[in-house]
């Protein structure tokens, strides 16, 4: 393929870390980005966060977006039918595409997009961060064995996020030949540009918090899959062991005030950020030590991981969290502790304390989770495409 491909782009709704990406991958070729749904304040919050917001950078500008047509009766993104979009065809067609890149298979709409693509001879790229780590059922299991292999082998080329990505297509059996590095990222200079030495003192002195006190962050929805408890308990045991330790929780849901309760039945200070929008998460990553993530099997990579590394801050993670073998498997960025061991946890957070990761290493391991190599994935698989000839 020779010359600028357009490239058109099937993704469920504006979501903040997939814009800079489709303003990095604009400078590249001529894409078009066509999304399903436009959730409202009240429909962003609805699910977990517990209150309407809308996030408070913009995420369309950089790159032309179109939204399509979404008929379904009840809109959303949870659920397969939310996104029902039978137009997708006809703009695929009228771009004049070299080829199509879809976010998944798991709504409605993606599948109109993989279908149309497939009438149309179009090329058909999937990105997504299905892992085999995921919570199923034996049946569910069984179910995917048989229908997996021939299902992914409809779309032409597929973009790995990560280590566990990459076993899913290959587990399923799409060829390597077929598969291209497109890492989970985000946009690491913006977060570092706002982790400020400032910005740390500003958030430790606006919450009274002590220049010497080690702060634990966690940052997400607080929500049972979230595990965000074992944070809590785990940090009471480094107390109970004499460590100062503090918790800063950034992020609104069902558990917040279990969180509060069990912080102060553990003698833990904490603070309660609440809900963060966008540019309120990089001062509170400069105001911590450490991030951590003890999410079960349903957090199929952890961004909050990518944003915090970004900042120069390490992470903890489960090792359910899809991001465990990229990001901190190795201890130079961060630590790896198993699903649900508490004890494990605390002692993790008292090997960052005592041994804390550089931030040279820090730096090094993020900078391969990149936009550049995230944009330069999916043009690799899209230049290595046969022209006017899908699934070679």
């Amino acid at each position: 393929m020779s010359g600028k491909p357009r490239l058109a782009v099937v993704v469920s709704h504006p979501i903040q870390y997939y814009a800079p990406l489709f303003r990095t991958l604009a400078q590249r070729c001529d894409l078009q980005v066509f999304y399903a749904f436009q959730p409202s304040p009240d429909q962003l919050g609805a699910v977990d966060f517990g209150k309407a917001f809308a996030w408070d950078v913009d995420l369309l500008d950089g790159y032309a977006s179109t939204f399509m047509t979404n008929v379904s009766t009840r809109p959303g993104t949870d659920d397969f039918g939310g996104c029902d979009t039978p137009d997708v065809g006809r703009h695929l067609r009228a771009g004049q595409f070299d080829a199509v890149l879809i976010f998944g298979w798991y709504l409605k709409s993606y599948r109109q997009a993989l279908m149309a693509a497939k009438r149309q001879g179009l090329p058909a790229l999937v990105r997504g961060d299905s892992n085999l780590a995921m919570p199923a059922s034996p049946v569910k299991r069984l179910v995917k064995a048989m229908v997996n292999p021939p299902f992914l082998r409809l779309f032409d080329r597929a973009l790995y996020v990560g280590e566990r990505s990459r076993a899913f297509y290959r587990h399923y059996r799409f060829p390597d030949r077929r598969l291209f590095f497109s890492p989970h990222c985000v946009d690491n200079d913006w977060f570092a540009a706002r982790a400020t030495r400032a910005e740390r003192q500003r958030m430790r002195a606006q919450m009274g918090i002590a220049e010497d006190a080690f702060v634990v962050l966690f940052a997400g929805k607080l929500v049972e899959r979230k595990r965000p408890l074992d944070a809590v308990r785990a940090l009471a045991m480094c107390r109970a062991q004499g460590r100062k330790v503090e918790l800063l929780v950034a992020g609104s849901g069902v558990l917040e005030q279990a969180i509060r309760a069990e912080a102060q039945a553990g003698d833990l200070p904490h603070y309660m950020l609440g809900f963060c929008n966008q540019t309120q998460m990089p001062p509170a990553y400069a105001a911590a030590d450490v991030l951590v993530l003890p999410s079960d099997g349903s957090e199929t990579w952890g961004l909050v991981a990518n944003e915090a590394m970004a900042c120069g801050t390490p992470v903890i993670v489960s090792d359910a969290c899809g991001c465990a073998p990229d990001l901190a498997a190795d201890g130079s960025a961060g630590r790896v502790v198993p699903l649900g061991d508490v004890e494990g946890l605390a002692a993790a957070i008292a090997s960052v304390m005592d041994d804390p990761p550089t931030q040279q290493a820090i730096a090094e391991r993020i900078a391969r989770y990149s936009l550049d190599r995230a944009a330069d994935g999916v043009m690799q698989a899209v230049r290595s495409l046969p022209q006017g000839q899908g699934a070679a």
